[in-house]
């Protein structure tokens, strides 16, 4: 790497080369001696709450405007806009003499340091609050919205990191690529620009120096940026990244690899209109259904009768294919309010996922009525049920022990590394596995995901995270039992190669990554996965397994 070069984290494939262009700065709020009369306070926050309030409108139409994860990450920053928390602080600051703008600034800060502290998704909605708090501030000072210049022409976008209301709105005829300062492999900037197909480079180190307009160029596969790169030879890479671009669009599936071996490419869905959408795609089936955001704002525990009709739509939506439903991953980064979440100091490794049973009786039982009826009502034959965050042989036999009891086919993620270790003993218990990579590589590292000060360490193609997926993949294959990816490493073309070659069954991704590991899986044998796969889990560190990786399939 010369001076000419940075590197960061690339997170979303593809090459682009286009001027710089940087966010617009965040409004600093005016400095103001003294308080607020207290006669004036009341129109002040009435000011306050009129700025707020206009703000989360405009998330809402956002949302509404968007797509996909688009809508539901900005959805969600809409509720955090209008959540009474902060906006009950920042009120009662100026009801003291603070300035609106000043109010804003500091409520906010009092809710960042408590996320910081929570860790986990908890953690990356700092980045939201901040984006709100710059957002009201400005509307406040009467001054545009900061964030993502409105380009005219083709750029390549900076930032020290973008909210999902920047990245979910972008326009990717003009914004080329993303490229952040810090972020990480499974950000809201990472998987919208996985959704819109732009290239994607975070914890990129140096991004600093690059100024307005200056020319760069982006390998969103090698994380590596260019500066002052020759323009025929940066053209005839964007060429080639094009043509790649235009074969993936023109894909038809179903997947399989150059000596036509299949592998069968799964959808990730968070209810049924997602389903719905899944099924007009490629996908051959779901492989995850993520069952907690059906619920993540219901104060109330739904009816067994009201679980299954809100299952039943995906159920529905691939009638005679594989549906794999996740029981709910709620606690630590999903909070879900009918459930009982206590204060816990790391709840990264607290009471999360299938240990929700241990504080919350019969919630998991119940949950197992409703997708069996589920099931039966839309005459769907021993539907696929994985438990998550499943840590001991005695949680497998217990939860299939309750599967097998309603005609459903039992399985577990592997997201601990207990799992992975002690493989075969689980697989003597349930009948799949499904690879969760995004906590594998958080607990295998030991590393918040979240922290884009960590993004090296969570990185998916680290070589002892790849070799606890070969465990698991070994023990499937004595064991005659089916091993899944349905983490965000599932959906990186590169890596799909490498998973298959360790003896990964099926891959489960956002739908619009199906095409692009759909085409990288044809462009290799099934002996060239196995190659690479044995030779990328005996590599130094992340770096060099994606390099090894590029050098032998590019």
């Amino acid at each position: 790497m010369d001076s000419r070069t940075l590197r960061g984290t690339g997170v979303v494939a593809g090459i682009a080369y286009a001027p710089a262009a940087w966010t617009r700065q965040a409004p600093v709020p005016p400095q103001v001696s003294g308080t607020v009369a207290e006669e004036a306070r009341p129109d002040e926050v009435a000011r306050f709450k009129a700025a707020a309030e206009t703000i989360a409108q405009r998330f809402t139409e956002r949302a509404s405007a968007a797509t996909g994860v688009a809508t539901e990450v900005l959805g969600a920053t809409a509720a955090l806009a209008r959540d009474r928390g902060w906006l009950r602080a920042a009120t009662k600051l100026i009801s003291s003499g603070a300035t609106a703008e000043t109010a804003t600034a500091q409520a906010i800060e009092q809710f960042v340091i408590q996320f910081e502290k929570l860790g986990g998704i908890m953690a990356e909605r700092t980045t939201d609050l901040r984006d709100i708090r710059n957002r009201v501030i400005a509307e406040l000072m009467g001054l545009p919205e900061p964030g993502v210049p409105k380009p005219t022409r083709e750029v390549i976008l900076c930032a020290d990191d973008l909210a999902p209301a920047d990245t979910a709105g972008l326009d990717a005829t003009l914004i080329k690529a993303l490229v952040t300062r810090l972020g990480g492999p499974t950000s809201h900037t990472a998987i919208i620009a996985r959704q819109l197909g732009i290239p994607c480079v975070v914890a990129a180190g140096g991004l600093a120096d690059v100024e307005e307009g200056e020319l760069l160029l982006v390998d969103g596969t090698s994380g590596v940026l260019t500066r002052s790169s020759d323009p025929s030879e940066a053209k005839r890479l964007v060429g080639q990244s094009a043509a790649l671009q235009a074969e993936i669009r023109t894909w038809e599936g179903p997947a399989q690899t150059a000596d036509g071996v299949a592998v069968q490419l799964l959808a990730n869905v968070q209810d049924g209109a997602a389903a719905r959408k899944a099924a007009g795609t490629h996908a051959e089936g779901i492989g995850l259904y993520r069952t907690e955001l059906s619920f993540l704002t219901a104060q109330t525990e739904p009816s067994v009768a009201e679980q299954a009709r809100i299952y039943g739509e995906v159920f529905a939506a691939f009638p005679d294919q594989k549906v794999v439903v996740r029981t709910l991953d709620a606690g630590s980064d999903k909070p879900v309010p009918f459930a009982n979440h206590e204060h816990e100091e790391n709840p990264a490794l607290g009471v999360r996922g299938i240990r929700l049973g241990w504080t919350n009786q019969g919630l998991v039982d119940r949950q197992l009525d409703a997708i069996a009826q589920a099931a039966e009502d839309n005459n769907v034959s021993a539907p696929w049920v994985m438990a998550p965050m499943v840590a001991t042989v005695d949680e497998a036999y217990e939860f299939a022990q309750k599967c097998r009891a309603r005609d459903l086919k039992p399985g577990i993620m592997v997201e601990v590394p207990a799992a992975a270790l002690l493989a075969d003993a689980f697989l003597a218990e349930v009948d799949f596995f499904s690879i969760g990579t995004n906590d594998l590589t958080q607990y295998t590292m030991a590393a918040d995901r979240m922290s884009s000060h960590l993004a090296t360490l969570t990185d998916p193609w680290q070589p002892a995270v790849l070799r606890l997926v070969q465990l698991a993949c070994q023990a499937g294959e004595r064991a005659g039992k089916p091993v899944g990816v349905c983490g965000e490493a599932a959906a990186d073309p590169l890596l799909a190669c490498v998973l298959i070659g360790l003896g990964v069954s099926s891959l489960s991704m956002a739908m619009t990554a199906i095409p692009s590991v759909g085409v990288q899986l044809g462009k290799v044998t099934m002996e060239r996965c196995r190659e690479l796969a044995t030779a990328v889990v005996d590599a130094r560190n992340s770096r060099d397994a994606k390099e090894l990786a590029v050098s032998m399939l590019l």
